[in-house]
């Protein structure tokens, strides 16, 4: 569970652990592999037409990138408790809404960062259009948010619980 604000991104301790460790993955064993790969496909031959070589470095690239994706997300975390059930909603939680109060219309997904997109529930980061309307409000409230138009969405807030998963 993350939530965001600013710069600062809040970890539980297991997910601050958890991306902890595949950074350690990724900078160690698995760099040795993608270094590996790398020196056998270099020794193939004729690096211009050396599809292994290629697939490999691309490969190298996506990892290095990864790796600094991480290093960045944790060099700015705090770690603390998932957010209470107090039916206000908060980064971490899943939350239903109806559109334009239609309980017909609805919709459940977890309000995190993107590190946590699952394909369990659908992710909406806090600085989203409707992640940031929906901040702070409570269950039963009505709240708005901009759509990529201009114009302006209701939602009611239906259930907005922890995020256990």
């Amino acid at each position: 569970m993350t939530q965001t604000s600013e710069n600062v991104t809040w970890l539980t301790q297991e997910a601050y652990n958890k991306l902890k460790d595949e950074l350690a993955y990724l900078t160690g064993p698995a760099r040795s592999e993608i270094a590996a790969k790398i020196a056998a496909a270099r020794e193939e031959g004729d690096l211009r037409e050396n599809g292994g070589y290629h697939a490999a470095k691309e490969e190298q690239g996506k990892q290095e990138l990864r790796v600094r994706q991480l290093t960045q997300l944790l060099e700015n975390a705090k770690v603390g408790e998932a957010p209470a059930a107090n039916g206000a909603v908060a980064p971490g939680m899943v939350v239903t809404i109806a559109f334009d109060g239609d309980e017909d219309d609805t919709l459940t997904f977890l309000l995190a960062s993107r590190e946590y997109a699952s394909t369990e529930i659908e992710t909406y980061s806090p600085q989203s259009p409707l992640g940031s309307g929906v901040i702070g409000h409570k269950v039963g409230e009505d709240a708005e948010y901009e759509l990529p138009n201009g114009k302006k969405a209701s939602v009611k807030i239906l259930k907005a619980d922890p995020y256990n998963g």
